[in-house]
């Protein structure tokens, strides 16, 4: 890959629980989601370019992701990408560079679904992307899913159809 390429990660939040009388953004990860999410990490390790950067919801269940996820890197937790649409996380991803005073190579998104499956297929151009990949997404984006793509594009120009959608993941 050539460092004029910028790698994007989408990760679905791990599987979350349902405790009785907790509002929706604040509920925490099933046991379940907190392996997976540490699945997840390991996944990202072994297999993805080191993540310089992440964006992520301010969800309890999206922070214990990443806190799971072990992955050290300096984080922006955004309001805005809880119930986000694709076009608001966009939004945030061209904010990059007013985020973080260093070049960002690979950003890490933690958030929720159905955005981040919608979020993959929209920016997968539809020549170059792994269309087995791109079907997958299509039918599930399950908790603790990871969608790679690549972009030529810097992080303030990323738009719809301006990445190439790489591989998806999902850790169990």
């Amino acid at each position: 890959m050539s460092d004029s390429y910028r790698t994007l990660l989408l990760l679905r939040h791990a599987k979350s629980d349902y405790p009785t009388g907790v509002p929706d953004h604040e509920r925490p990860l099933a046991p379940r989601g907190i392996r997976e999410a540490a699945l997840a990490g390991d996944w990202l390790r072994a297999h993805a370019p080191a993540v310089d950067a992440v964006l992520c919801s301010t969800a309890t269940r999206t922070r214990e992701t990443l806190e799971r996820t072990r992955i050290d890197a300096p984080v922006k937790f955004l309001d805005r990408l809880y119930e986000a649409t694709p076009g608001a996380v966009i939004g945030e991803i061209n904010r990059v560079p007013q985020r973080f005073d260093f070049d960002v190579a690979t950003l890490l998104v933690v958030g929720h679904e159905p955005t981040m499956s919608d979020l993959a297929l929209g920016l997968a151009t539809d020549e170059g992307s792994n269309s087995a990949a791109a079907e997958r997404i299509s039918m599930k984006f399950p908790t603790s899913a990871i969608a790679v793509l690549r972009t030529a594009e810097t992080w303030d120009q990323l738009t719809l159809d301006g990445a190439t959608l790489v591989t998806f993941h999902v850790p169990r």
